[in-house]
């Protein structure tokens, strides 16, 4: 797998997209069909926005996930449904090379849970809702 920081995102936001709306679709259950295509509308401006944003490709050079990171925080990660498994190594990198040290994660995604604790995570607070005040409460985690 190649990991590398997006420096220009303009020519690769489509294909981020598909990742970010195969992933959601195989691991947000919890998410009407109508409220993905919803939040799918603000996506582009989360990439372009996000501090760094890290691509994993895969041997043949097609991305496959991407996480987007900001001052020691993981901002998201999102792995297609064909490559899970492959978190791991693209959390390490960005461990190892943008300490990231934190995390927010949908408490009725219990494998990402599962994972974040995997990976050295632990909650240290919960909301019964969203940054956006949906109905979907949140785990924020921190790395031992």
């Amino acid at each position: 797998m190649n990991i590398y920081e997006l420096k220009q995102r303009t020519n690769i936001l489509s294909q981020l997209l598909e990742i970010w709306e195969d992933s959601v679709r195989a691991t947000h259950h919890f998410l009407s069909d109508a409220e993905v295509n919803q939040i799918k509308k603000y996506v582009p401006q989360a990439l372009t926005g996000v501090k760094h944003l890290i691509v994993a490709e895969n041997e043949i050079g097609i991305p496959v996930a991407f996480m987007g990171t900001d001052d020691h925080r993981l901002e998201m990660l999102f792995i297609s449904s064909k490559e899970r498994g492959q978190g791991m190594q693209l959390l390490r990198y960005g461990i190892e090379n943008y300490e990231i040290k934190e995390v927010t994660v949908n408490e009725q995604n219990p494998k990402a849970i599962g994972f974040y604790e995997h990976m050295g995570f632990t909650t240290y607070k919960r909301t019964d809702h969203d940054e956006e005040g949906n109905p979907y409460p949140l785990l924020y985690m921190k790395r031992k």
